[in-house]
């Protein structure tokens, strides 16, 4: 995980946020960041630019490589720093506590601020760029892609795709979007892989994750990264989260990707519930979600 940079955010100064966004700008068109053309980016003088990496480098916000030339690039400390700072200042978060989730590709913190909401940091590319950049849509065309960039545009994607899809499909509420960082509403629930429900309500649940994939297909997405470990069940029902590889209907390989959501739900409930679970034909769940007829699993078996 990475370090939370929330309780350094008091002693850093605001030159040293020049700095950090210069090195963001100079990482725009190169990977490491040519230590000549600091006082420009960051709007320092050479000196002031001197005692700034010092500070920022002892603080592991920024690092350095010293091959061919002297070089800087952000970390994803300093990345989270910027973005908690514009986040401050729009006063949307007055402050950020303890984990409420860490996975491969994001951070997930809880906010303080005046009603519970959730901050959510994109890694992207953090343990294995390539990869991610290879599969990514959002990276495909372009030649020079950090992982800043890779996370920045997953973030991007995910808050366009909330934005879109609340309230009619049950995804957390967007509030604000920074850099790679999303601020959402917090949501109740457990997450259905370490959910344990009982013969009575395993098939209800199955009907409402396919319900929420139905409605937003009819708003025009496939979630495209659908397993039991994005979906929250609570009392009030099932919230359907991490958005960032969906893609529209429009989409050469839309069906396949929702016939594998579908496949994924489906299987997960056969192996964790196979006794009230019905067998389920994948491929007919997946034409009437296509054509907005989806009631129950039960009507497919």
């Amino acid at each position: 995980m990475v370090r939370n940079v929330a309780g350094l955010m008091t002693e850093l100064e605001p030159e040293d946020f020049y700095l950090l966004s210069g090195v963001e700008q100079g990482m725009r068109f190169s990977e490491w960041v040519n230590r000549g053309k600091l006082p420009d980016l960051a709007n320092l003088t050479a000196e002031n630019v001197d005692y700034r990496l010092d500070r920022c480098m002892s603080r592991d916000l920024i690092q350095r490589k010293t091959i061919q030339y002297e070089g800087y690039q952000l970390t994803f400390e300093g990345y989270d720093a910027l973005a908690l700072r514009t986040f401050a200042q729009r006063d949307t978060i007055q402050g950020v506590g303890a984990p409420l989730g860490v996975g491969k590709e994001s951070d997930v913190l809880e906010v303080q601020s005046y009603r519970p909401l959730a901050l959510k940091f994109h890694r992207e590319g953090y343990t294995n760029f390539r990869e991610v950049k290879r599969e990514r849509e959002y990276t495909a065309d372009h030649h020079h892609v950090s992982w800043l960039y890779t996370a920045r545009k997953a973030a991007e994607r995910e808050h366009e795709v909330l934005t879109e899809l609340y309230p009619d499909v049950s995804v957390p509420r967007p509030v604000d979007h920074n850099r790679h960082a999303i601020v959402m509403e917090k949501f109740a629930g457990v997450e259905l892989g370490r959910s344990k429900l009982d013969s009575s309500q395993a098939v209800g649940v199955l009907d409402l994750v396919l319900r929420e994939l139905s409605t937003a297909y009819e708003a025009g997405y496939v979630h495209a990264d659908m397993s039991e470990y994005n979906v929250a069940v609570s009392e009030q029902g099932v919230t359907v989260f991490d958005w960032p590889q969906a893609v529209s209907i429009d989409h050469d390989n839309a069906r396949d990707l929702l016939e594998r959501d579908v496949r994924n739900v489906v299987s997960f409930f056969r192996r964790k519930y196979p006794r009230p679970t019905p067998d389920v034909d994948v491929g007919s769940v997946v034409d009437r979600i296509v054509a907005g007829e989806f009631e129950s699993v039960r009507q497919n078996a």
